[in-house]
């Protein structure tokens, strides 16, 4: 009888349940599956099994739609397919298993306490099984030209080489915007009509909506419209019922220690570029505090999410003057009204922001500085020539259109400050005046010396710019200068195009680096050292990124001064001056003398046919973890996986993705880390992230889907609550 017994419980769940908030349940494993699975009175756990028994590395789901916005957050099993998902708000969950080779499994109810052991299921078909892979393994059947249609020999305008073609259907334009990949964008949706061939009807797709030109005008004045036959072959293949010609592992290692949550927030017809969560530099400002969305060109309301209390709230931005017109048109990666028909909102017009906020950074007061638009896009006077403003005698600026604002959050006060130069990204400098530094003023770098500004109010005073100089005549000073499209002069110094594109202050020297070359000419990396008169004294070194590599985009610095980099080559790359043998300035340091100073590594995923070793993943921006904000450690490089469904980090030379399972589509344009609480472990870590597709409708749920707010954690073990 007690044998029988001891059998029957073995086989069992064993529940002993503790009342309380802190209550823990005991589950032992179905027999056969392992040891016992501790949850408490905030978590539900179990263990999931399949045909073949316990399904390791995958993931389990748990949504619900009970709070204030729609809430889910997923975890993955350990090798003997037992999980817990921790820490969940007091709702009724509805809980599903999803992993490579399988299906979904049936969504059952599930609440905090109780335990849950789930049904996977296996994929009937090769075809079922591959609806779940991660875009880039869709994606990379794509073919690319031969490298024998290159240069004149083809309908491939002469100029353009294959790694301009890869620049551009990657990271430079297509995946610019996009994820491409996922079932929307590897199928024709039948609203769009009927084609007599896969080439006219994504002729007819790129038409579509408020960016249409953002689209057309790289695939056919850049690639003379040759891209086309292209996308038309690899979706006509996909509707025969062509697979991918690889398979996405499981999760390994610390893969199955990350926690995934996610929230619900802003327009399901708005996108949102991306979200800022805290201070760069000081990643416990803003602990446990509200995430702020910038959306673009999509609408004056930034979403507002708050993580406690998963509400959300919208903040109308307004700007200062009322003559300023809608973000729309010459000037802007966006037009008035669609260009054609969408297939999801028709002739609807969908984007209508006057105040287009870029991006978003916290300072160390807490306030959150945003780069957007303060009025229409002529200068005033003092920006512009006959200014005695010391930037403006140097290098008058008559147009732009996104300056800067900031919003403190204690009180919803919004601040304008009015900029000269174009905004695009920000980042705060290490200096005592807390100068802030943007991306985005094309042939200058500009900056505001924030604590002038809050003493004085002035922001013609507070602000400044220089041009990109660099010091080819040798002497370490700031001398007249040739122009870019002049030849070196050995007598003078000559002026480069710059444009920023990232922006990062190094926290080892003061030197400002920035990511250039990324929509037009040569990628390559470019430090300033602003001197003691940045209008006058500040010189620019630049460094190419060496071929067969290219395709530079975001990029962020490390505490040692190493740049880090997404490249359209498919890899992440790092500069790091300190390794250059030859001299850093002078004649003949114009860009390609220090080869030897970059590193690369190939991101994670298949790559292209017919290229040679690849990986097809084309990365939106870099970030690194300088203040080990999620867990793996300080200084660690992580890149947006935009064909792979989440981020990417490159730990010890070993990539790990963090990937979201759900929605599939998941792509973000930015993201940062916030240290809540430095004695709470894991639990008081995380990295910030949301998707950022410029039609969130692309994502899984399709049209009146919401766009997302994502926060990744890193626990020591898969089972840690």
């Amino acid at each position: 009888m007690r044998t029988r017994q001891a059998l029957w419980m073995c086989a069992s769940v064993i529940a002993i349940v503790v009342a309380g908030a802190g209550s823990v349940v005991t589950l032992s494993a179905q027999q056969g599956a392992g040891g016992a699975v501790h949850i408490d009175g905030n978590a539900i756990g179990g263990v999931v099994t399949g045909p073949s028994g316990p399904e390791a590395g995958v993931w389990v789901i748990a949504e619900t739609t009970e709070l204030p916005t729609k809430f889910a957050r997923m975890v993955v099993t350990d090798d003997q397919g037992r999980y817990v998902v921790p820490d969940l708000p007091k709702a009724k969950y509805k809980a599903w298993v999803r992993g490579y080779g399988l299906v979904d499994s049936p969504k059952v109810d599930g609440e905090p306490g109780k335990p849950l052991n789930l049904r996977a299921v296996a994929a009937p078909t090769a075809a079922a099984a591959a609806q779940y892979y991660p875009a880039i393994y869709w994606y990379s059947m794509l073919n690319i030209p031969d490298a024998d249609q290159f240069g004149g020999k083809s309908n491939i305008p002469a100029n353009i080489t294959q790694s301009d073609w890869l620049t551009v259907v990657k990271n430079r334009a297509c995946v610019g915007c996009h994820q491409l990949g996922q079932l929307s964008t590897r199928t024709i949706p039948a609203s769009l009509g009927q084609f007599e061939s896969g080439e006219r009807a994504w002729i007819r797709r790129v038409q579509s909506g408020q960016a249409a030109p953002l689209m057309l005008n790289p695939l056919t004045q850049v690639l003379g419209g040759v891209p086309f036959k292209y996308f038309g072959d690899w979706t006509d293949r996909v509707a025969k019922g062509e697979l991918p010609h690889s398979k996405p592992p499981r999760p390994q290692g610390v893969e199955r220690n990350i926690v995934v949550t996610t929230w619900e927030w802003g327009d399901p017809k708005k996108y949102l570029h991306d979200l800022i969560a805290s201070d760069r530099r000081y990643p416990t400002v803003n602990a446990y505090g509200k995430l702020y969305g910038s959306p673009e060109y999509a609408t004056d309301d930034y979403p507002i999410l708050d993580p406690k209390t998963h509400t959300v709230t919208t903040f109308r931005a307004p700007v200062r003057d009322a003559d300023t017109p809608e973000a729309l048109g010459p000037g802007h990666a966006a037009i008035e009204k669609p260009m054609a028909p969408s297939p999801y909102w028709g002739e609807e017009k969908l984007w209508d922001t006057k105040a287009n906020n870029h991006n978003g950074m916290f300072d160390r007061k807490g306030r959150v500085w945003f780069a957007a638009a303060v009025r229409g896009p002529k200068n005033p006077e003092f920006c512009q020539k006959g200014s005695d403003h010391p930037s403006a005698k140097l290098f008058p600026l008559e147009r732009t259109n996104r300056a800067l604002t900031f919003l403190d959050p204690k009180t919803m006060k919004y601040t304008f400050v009015d900029a000269c130069f174009q905004t695009h990204h920000l980042q705060f400098g290490y200096d005592a005046n807390e100068t802030l530094w943007t991306s985005g003023g094309g042939p200058v770098l500009g900056w505001v010396n924030t604590r002038m500004f809050d003493e004085t109010g002035d922001a013609a005073k507070s602000q400044g710019w220089t041009a990109f100089v660099l010091d080819t005549n040798g002497n370490g000073k700031r001398d007249d200068y040739v122009e870019p499209d002049q030849p070196v002069d050995p007598t003078k110094d000559k002026r480069i195009a710059g444009g920023f594109y990232a922006v990062m202050p190094s926290p080892v020297d003061g030197s400002i680096w920035g990511s250039v070359g990324v929509f037009g000419g040569t990628a390559a990396v470019v430090r300033v050292v602003p001197g003691p008169n940045p209008p006058t004294t500040a010189l620019a070194e630049i460094y190419n990124v060496p071929k067969p590599y290219f395709g530079i985009r975001g990029a962020d610095i490390d505490k040692q001064g190493v740049v880090w980099a997404s490249m359209g080559s498919g890899h992440i790359g790092s500069f790091d001056r300190r390794k250059c043998k030859g001299p850093l300035n002078g004649p003949k340091a114009t860009g390609d003398h220090c080869p030897e100073g970059w590193t690369f590594y190939q991101y994670p995923g298949p790559g292209f046919k017919g290229i040679g070793e690849n990986s097809a993943e084309s990365s939106y921006y870099t970030w690194v973890d300088q203040h080990n904000t999620f867990g793996l450690g300080a200084d660690v490089p992580m890149s947006t996986g935009n064909l792979n469904d989440g981020l990417i980090a490159l730990k010890d030379g070993k990539m790990i993705v963090l990937r979201v399972p759900y929605p599939l589509g998941f792509y973000a344009k930015g993201f940062d880390g916030r240290i809540d609480d430095l004695n709470a472990g894991w639990k008081g870590r995380g990295l910030w992230t949301a998707s950022g597709d410029r039609a969130p409708w692309l994502m899984e749920g399709g049209k009146g889907k919401k766009p997302i707010v994502v926060h990744f954690q890193l626990r020591p073990d898969p089972l840690a609550h």
